[in-house]
């Protein structure tokens, strides 16, 4: 059975798609960009207020499925400019602390609405 998440705390998806979805003990996040839930705009400033941005609705998405931080055990990160890699590493540290997903990072062309970072989560329930 498949279960759908939406959380009001997380911007609401900007085609045909969830947040969220929850199938089995997996629960697979739709890729999340630096929109503000309450504007619906992109927040203004550099990769660490964006990834900041993107890191809280993750963690509304996580929250809202009843997981955390510490449930995730795959991220892919897709950054418009390696070259912000150390600053990104730096605030996402502060979210994940102790806990180490297996991750992918990828320099990509261009991402939707031409934000400097995306993540895509996929978290263990148990």
């Amino acid at each position: 059975m498949v279960e759908y998440v939406f959380t009001e705390r997380a911007p609401r998806p900007i085609g045909p798609y969830s947040q969220a979805v929850i199938a089995g003990n997996l629960l697979f996040l739709a890729g999340q960009i630096p929109i503000d839930p309450k504007t619906g705009e992109l927040v203004s400033g550099g990769i660490r207020e964006q990834t900041r941005r993107v890191l809280e609705n993750v963690k509304a998405v996580l929250e809202e499925a009843g997981c955390s931080f510490k449930d995730v055990v795959n991220v892919t990160a897709f950054l418009k400019d390696l070259s912000h890699f150390n600053e990104f590493n730096e605030v996402y540290s502060e979210y994940f602390g102790d806990a180490k997903p297996a991750r992918a990072t990828v320099q990509v062309a261009r991402l939707p609405k031409d934000a400097l970072v995306e993540l895509v989560v996929i978290a263990y329930r148990s």
